[in-house]
């Protein structure tokens, strides 16, 4: 069992907690909890380093079949509290600490969502989430797109990593190789005449959702055929990037699966 802090294992957890470039250079990022743990195995992600406290971990029935998962598994080691507590990034940590590979995942057709600067990572950890949850075929990330790969994406994202394609640090050059032949790449922009729900979300599509303070840049403008909003009845002219976006996710799911409703327009 380790016992110290001071670990060549904690140290490495440390630095991928701390460094994006270390992140990016092993491809590997950290997966706090069971709740991850699990959905991480779940999806047979590779991990390739577990630290948990098997003492901890048995106190609560989830705790104690993610410990049966990992008895006995390459990679992963028993530690003390103290020590899964040190590695770890959260206030209260739940007794299990892993670096785990990043995924390798096809993109599937349909709708694909870039992050435009995106630099909120509860913004970007909420956007992944709805997007895997609604079915998004890919992400893109711009360059100046908060990591996704960073702890606390990771943590609002939900387990969203496992199952989305991801790719990230694009140039725009590189994004329009992913937008070539779409018939729309449609932009959230505050006050845009178009409602999000007349958008025809049914063929592949792609939706650019904006930075934070800035809206989305003059490059992905460039690239955009329709501007889009959400229509606000109160004193509130505008949502935040991640509300804002997974409301428009929701309804390209609902256009394909039910259809669009008549008195959209053609577009």
């Amino acid at each position: 069992m380790i016992t110290s802090t001071a670990n060549p294992y904690v140290k490495r957890i440390r630095s991928l907690c701390a460094d994006r470039r270390e992140r990016h250079r092993e491809r590997s990022f950290l997966l706090e909890g069971v709740r991850l743990l699990n959905e991480a195995l779940a999806a047979s992600t590779e991990l390739r380093l577990v630290l948990y406290a098997p003492d901890q971990l048995s106190r609560t029935v989830a705790g104690q079949q993610l410990l049966e998962q990992l008895v006995g598994q390459s990679n992963t080691f028993e530690a003390t509290a103290h020590v899964v507590a040190a590695a770890t990034d959260t206030v209260t940590p739940q007794g299990v600490v892993a670096v785990a590979a990043w995924p390798e995942l096809e993109p599937a057709r349909g709708v694909s969502l870039i992050l435009d600067a995106v630099q909120d990572p509860g913004n970007v950890g909420t956007l992944l989430r709805s997007a895997e949850a609604s079915g998004i075929g890919q992400v893109y990330c711009s360059r100046g797109t908060a990591d996704v790969y960073s702890p606390k994406v990771v943590r609002a994202a939900m387990g969203a990593h496992f199952y989305l394609p991801l790719r990230v640090d694009l140039t725009w050059d590189e994004i329009d190789v992913a937008l070539a032949g779409l018939p729309h790449v449609y932009a959230a922009v505050a006050g845009a005449s178009m409602p999000y729900y007349a958008a025809d979300w049914r063929q592949p599509v792609a939706l650019i959702i904006g930075n934070e303070t800035h809206g989305v840049s003059a490059e992905g403008l460039s690239r955009t055929t329709r501007q889009i909003a959400i229509p606000m009845a109160g004193h509130i002219d505008s949502l935040n990037a991640g509300i804002a976006g997974s409301i428009m996710l929701f309804e390209a799911l609902r256009q394909r699966s039910h259809g669009r409703r008549s008195h959209q327009v053609n577009n």
